[in-house]
């Protein structure tokens, strides 16, 4: 009971204490909760909704197994996300270790607004479905630390601090790298589409 009372500010708790003390309805409850986030970050990296349920799957497995060492120094769904990070990570390096990682959303907006945030032209782009795509394209030619970052942050929209209990570094770190990761994914679209001026 003492072991889940350092935080007040996540609303799975009380599901998880419940679960810690074997009640399996409300571990049930967790994966309804949030079985469909984890599932579209696993589709943003692994671009195979066959690859991502196995790896969403393995996610709450690995979840189940381990809910009793789980203590709330994170919020529960951001321990999801690592676990669902790290599974993903191996899924690539053991399955496709020359591939790059893939970035799908099936809402071209998110891509927008990542590209178009302080660009001088947003309505040019907001009015382009093909610039979407393009942008997608170029997003899958990050590194994979690159891509994950942004995807954390620009489409789950997770805060700095969260970002960086997934990634195991400071809030400061995932600033500058998320910079680089920016600067990175500005040069290559630069080069794509042929544009001088900045969009990121």
């Amino acid at each position: 009971m003492n072991r889940l009372r350092q935080r007040t500010d996540d609303p799975d708790l009380e599901l998880v204490r419940r679960c810690q003390d074997g009640d399996l309805s409300a571990f049930g409850d967790l994966v309804r909760r949030h079985q469909q986030a984890i599932f579209a970050f696993c589709v943003r990296f692994l671009k195979n909704t066959e690859d991502a349920e196995d790896i969403a799957q393995e996610t709450f497995v690995q979840a189940y197994k381990n809910i009793g060492r789980f203590r709330p120094k994170a919020k529960f769904s951001t321990w999801l996300f690592t676990i669902a990070r790290n599974l993903s990570l191996n899924f690539i390096r053991d399955k496709r270790p020359s591939a790059y990682m893939a970035v799908s959303v099936d809402d071209d907006e998110h891509f927008v607004t990542l590209t178009a945030a302080s660009s001088s032209r947003p309505d040019n782009i907001a009015d382009s479905r093909e610039t979407a795509a393009q942008v997608r394209r170029c997003i899958d030619k990050l590194s994979a630390d690159h891509k994950m970052i942004i995807v954390l942050r620009d489409l789950e929209g997770l805060s700095y601090e969260e970002i960086g209990e997934v990634m195991k570094c400071r809030a400061g770190t995932v600033k500058s790298r998320l910079s680089r990761a920016r600067a990175c994914l500005k040069e290559i679209i630069a080069a794509e589409m042929s544009w001088d001026d900045g969009l990121i």
